[in-house]
């Protein structure tokens, strides 16, 4: 039926140009002809005797008529006389078509006062309705007694009310009526209850207004108890889902969209994989739901899991060429590096096929081509590759940057490989750029530019930029600002102040967790432990420099408490044995540092730099373990002085000449905290 149809249009339709009532028919035209005169009253006369009704009947039959005909304001007056409340009195089981016509009256009179922009009045008398009907039927309308077009009518007016509250802008009050209308024992078919639920869902996501619990009158004793908008709306799209998978009501995309949406602001994509397992073959093609899946497992961190998925529906035999799971691939890889070069031609099938309408995705496609290309150098074991990786994803990411100019991603991306590069210039342009674009609202912005200018040998201009930061950001996101802060005040000659930094820190993440308390979810106390532990290592390597040895070791008991397996801890303990001057020991430690994790460049330097020194029998494996380093970290300046000191204690002084040379140049741009930590 369409919106601006009447319940009840028989043989009385402006085609047929007739009314029938009590077994009486007779023609429009008489009536029409009274009615373009404005003789209002003798054309209800007319309908009155010749179809023996009352003026409410009466009146409906000619409001119907001019609202067919498309006289609106002409419909209004006539049906302004309508007395609801005679309407009331007959609405009883012995005359349901005269109850029938009188509501349907008001129901006519309520769309015309819509049309007229109306809005209150309207949503004024389409409640009137719904109490007269709620007042006569408290247990909802009993099927057996009720002819069919009762109901219909009653649902098309609940299903207007909460419309005309938005329109009215009386937000609270549709919140309400939504309540209402789906709590209430209306008769509503499946179909009708179900657009009134994805109305509702829709109208909590997005109205930006907090709706609250419902009151407690309408909880039923043991049921789940909706706490805030998010909840109610996926709840509200659930039960739809869940009417899908039943049959009782056709299949909507838009409530997967919804839901999706929706799931995705409380990072609950698990949720939405189990309802796209549950859709009924040929609902989506599988490509679709194998790329839908993907997302939900990329959502909460499963990239294996959504790699499989996405390995399939890119096939040959699949859709080797769609744009969105390329992409999505692309960005998984770029994340890994053992992936890099995996995703580099993702996102080139992506830059090729980003054309026509899909132009637009070509800046998001040489995006993902230069991370990968990034992600790619920082593995690759020859230098010349490395730095032509290098150089290929700088050219992807300007290239992104000419298709999106003010992306704050790929300015902050070409920023922090133009550091990791040492061309501090570049680097610092890009970083000032960004936190202009952002207005200083995100922290990596004012941490890259701060590690540039560290870089750049201007500690007191970083700290400066660090106290701004500061005054930007909420208490609780201060950790990695108050850290980087305390490096700062090290590299200043000003340890004392840095440890109350630290002092400061440590008391803001303990509070931080008393805050919280038991209410928080295990993988946030996880964060926090992992918060605490980067607090505690902190001042053990701090206290490591000023050789205050019974504090590193207090420091490394109370770290060793939130994380138990840790390859920066066991280095911290080899660098303290290494200084008392126990060797033996101290390669132990950094042995069992690099076996916790094989990536970890510290102890892989140290290793070298010890193993260097216990003769030229023991060279080769230092040079071995110090090129590794280097491949795994090519701008670390303790690697290349040692690999320099290998060389000369070798022979090979040339080789040694260029590695101090190189050590030399990186000691005059080495920032107080790596690069990497921010990407």
């Amino acid at each position: 039926m369409a919106d601006d149809e009447t319940p009840s249009q028989t043989q009385e339709s402006s085609t047929a140009r007739e009314f029938s009532a009590n077994g009486t028919s007779m023609s429009t035209t008489d009536v029409e002809a009274k009615l373009d005169k404005g003789n209002i009253e003798e054309a209800e006369s007319s309908l009155r005797e010749r179809l023996s009704l009352n003026s409410e009947e009466a009146r409906t039959l000619l409001g119907r008529l001019e609202y067919q005909r498309g006289n609106v304001e002409a419909a209004l007056r006539v049906l302004d006389g309508i007395d609801l409340q005679a309407a009331i009195q007959k609405l009883q089981p012995s005359s349901q078509q005269a109850a029938r016509l009188v509501l349907e009256g008001v129901y006519l009179k309520v769309k015309s006062l819509q049309k007229l922009g109306k809005f209150a009045e309207a949503a004024q008398d389409c409640t009137n309705i719904l109490d007269a009907v709620g007042r006569i039927f408290p247990q909802g309308i009993p099927d057996a007694q009720v002819e069919s077009k009762l109901p219909e009518m009653i649902s098309k007016a609940v299903e207007l009310l909460p419309e005309l509250l938005k329109q009215a802008g009386k937000y609270q009050e549709a919140m309400a009526a939504y309540r209402r209308v789906l709590l209430n024992p209306w008769n509503l078919d499946n179909d009708c209850c179900g657009r009134i639920q994805k109305a509702f869902a829709v109208f909590l996501l997005h109205s930006g207004l907090e709706a609250g619990p419902p009151s407690l009158g309408a909880q039923a004793d043991g049921a789940y108890v909706p706490k805030n908008n998010l909840e109610e709306a996926i709840l509200l799209l659930l039960v739809l889902m869940r009417k899908i998978h039943h049959g009782d009501i056709q299949w909507d995309p838009s409530v997967l969209d919804h839901l999706m949406y929706a799931l995705s602001l409380c990072s609950q994509t698990p949720v939405l994989s189990k309802q796209l397992e549950e859709l009924k073959p040929g609902v989506f093609h599988r490509t679709e739901r194998w790329n839908l899946l993907a997302l939900c497992c990329s959502g909460v961190g499963q990239n294996k899991a959504a790699m499989n998925l996405l390995r399939k529906s890119l096939h040959i035999n699949e859709r080797p060429n769609d744009l969105t799971a390329l992409l999505l691939a692309a960005k998984i890889c770029s994340e890994d590096s053992q992936l890099a070069a995996e995703g580099v031609g993702y996102a080139q099938r992506a830059v090729d096929n980003a054309k026509g309408v899909d132009e637009h995705l070509k800046g998001v496609g040489l995006r993902m081509l230069g991370l990968c290309l990034g992600k790619q150098a920082k593995v690759s074991s020859s230098d010349f590759e490395r730095s032509r990786l290098q150089n290929e994803a700088l050219k992807s990411l300007d290239s992104a940057l000419s298709f999106e100019q003010d992306n704050p991603d790929i300015i902050f991306e070409l920023g922090a490989h133009y550091a990791e590069q040492r061309n501090l210039n570049a680097a610092l342009r890009f970083a000032k750029k960004y936190i202009d674009i952002t207005g200083g609202s995100v922290m990596k912005g004012w941490r890259l530019l701060a590690l540039i200018l560290s870089a750049q040998q201007r500690f007191a201009e970083a700290e400066v930029v660090i106290d701004a930061a500061l005054d930007e950001t909420g208490k609780w996101e201060q950790g990695p600002l108050l850290r980087l802060k305390a490096k700062l005040k090290v590299s200043q000659s000003r340890p004392m102040e840095a440890i109350e930094t630290y002092r400061y820190l440590l008391a803001l993440v303990q509070a931080q967790r008393k805050s919280f308390g038991p209410m928080k979810i295990d993988s946030q106390v996880e964060d926090d432990k992992v918060k605490e532990f980067e607090v505690w290592y902190g001042l053990a390597a701090l206290y490591s420099s000023l050789s205050h040895w019974k504090d590193v070791e207090v420091c490394v008991k109370k770290a060793r408490e939130m994380k138990q397996y840790s390859a920066e801890l066991v280095h911290t303990e080899g660098f303290m044995r290494q200084e008392r001057g126990e060797i033996q020991e101290a390669l132990a430690s950094y042995i069992n540092a690099s076996l916790l994790d094989p990536f970890y460049v510290p102890s892989k330097v140290w290793i070298g730099a010890l193993l260097s020194k216990l003769g030229s029998n023991s060279l080769p494996v230092a040079r071995t373990l110090l090129s590794d380093a280097l491949r795994i970290e090519p701008t670390n300046r303790k690697a290349w002085y040692h690999l320099g000191m290998v060389h000369k204690d070798d022979g090979r002084l040339a080789d040694a000449i260029d590695c101090l040379q190189a050590a030399s140049m990186l000691e005059e741009s080495d920032p107080v905290e790596n690069f990497r930590s921010i990407l």
